[in-house]
């Protein structure tokens, strides 16, 4: 229910934005267009949004024969968490990544590349596995995924934006706010789109951290997942991704092509390997290692799990 709410909030949020949106560019004929696209939108996010970005990344379904080693970690952890078998899909891209979309439990994709099965250990795997079960466990999906969506789609407006003010925009007599407001709207506009990703995702990545060690009971096959990832983000090319869609991925893919650590849509990684192992952070040192601590690792992915959800639910 409560994730049921933010989706609720979210989509109107984005509604308002988007009516917002076609008055700045065209008055009150705009705002009406905006609402009738908005509406459109609203109801192609729930229903397609998936779709859109499993081809944006030219995934392709994977069937047993084809990976049953994979196929057969995916169905054990989806009965330990609880959860109806997802679909399964490969991205052709050799940097190491992952996420998981869907409209819910039971439309559930789990999207892993070539890469990450290359450079993963089975337990590793089984951590990054779990950790998009978890998304999907803490119903995450849909809501970002409607947010990749939606975020892209104001993107592609503000686009319009600059265009139409680069020709003048619209007069303040004929209900616009003009070429100033325009300019505004254009700059405003993905700062507005970015901020919502990083209020969906940065404390649901420490909660589907927490549930991840839940299911596999081991934590430090994630954690160890985690600084192999954080280690070849910072010296490889990442996945060619969208910045409307990178809150999605287990780990930020446009790390190393744009630094922007204050609007980044995912906590820092040595903070969640510190927080999976129990230990302090280590800084941004990565090796493919990390320190082991003798702590009770259940308890503690407990403790977080319970820290995240109580963060995230402040939020609404």
């Amino acid at each position: 229910m409560a994730n049921q709410f933010k989706t609720g909030m979210l989509l109107i949020m984005m509604t308002g934005l988007f009516l917002v949106l076609g008055y700045l560019l065209a008055g009150q004929t705009g705002m009406f267009i905006a609402l009738i696209f908005a509406g459109a939108m609203n109801v192609f996010s729930y229903w397609y949004s998936d779709k859109v970005v499993l081809k944006m990344y030219r995934a392709q379904p994977l069937e047993r024969s084809q990976a049953p080693g994979l196929f057969d970690t995916v169905a054990r952890l989806a009965r330990q968490a609880g959860l109806p078998m997802p679909k399964i899909y490969l991205i052709p891209e050799s940097a190491p990544n992952a996420f998981a979309t869907g409209r819910n439990p039971e439309h559930a994709v789990v999207a892993v590349t070539q890469g990450l099965m290359n450079m993963m250990n089975q337990d590793e795997l089984e951590g990054v596995l779990a950790h998009e079960l978890g998304h999907v466990k803490n119903r995450d999906i849909l809501i970002s995924t409607i947010v990749a969506t939606l975020a892209g789609a104001i993107m592609w407006i503000a686009s319009i934006a600059r265009f139409s003010a680069f020709f003048g925009g619209r007069d303040d007599d004929e209900g616009g706010l003009g070429i100033i407001g325009v300019l505004v709207v254009s700059m405003v506009a993905p700062i507005a789109a970015m901020i919502v990703q990083m209020a969906v995702s940065r404390s649901r990545e420490y909660l589907a951290d927490a549930t991840a060690a839940s299911i596999t009971g081991n934590p430090r096959g994630l954690a160890s997942a985690l600084s192999k990832l954080g280690g070849f983000s910072r010296s490889h090319a990442q996945v060619d991704a969208s910045p409307a869609t990178a809150h999605m991925f287990i780990v930020n893919p446009l790390t190393g092509k744009q630094m922007m650590n204050l609007f980044s849509t995912h906590p820092p990684i040595e903070e969640r390997v510190a927080r999976l192992v129990g230990s302090q952070p280590q800084g941004r040192n990565f090796s493919g290692n990390f320190r082991q601590e003798d702590n009770n690792t259940h308890s503690s992915g407990t403790t977080m799990e319970d820290r995240s959800r109580s963060f995230w639910d402040n939020m609404s």
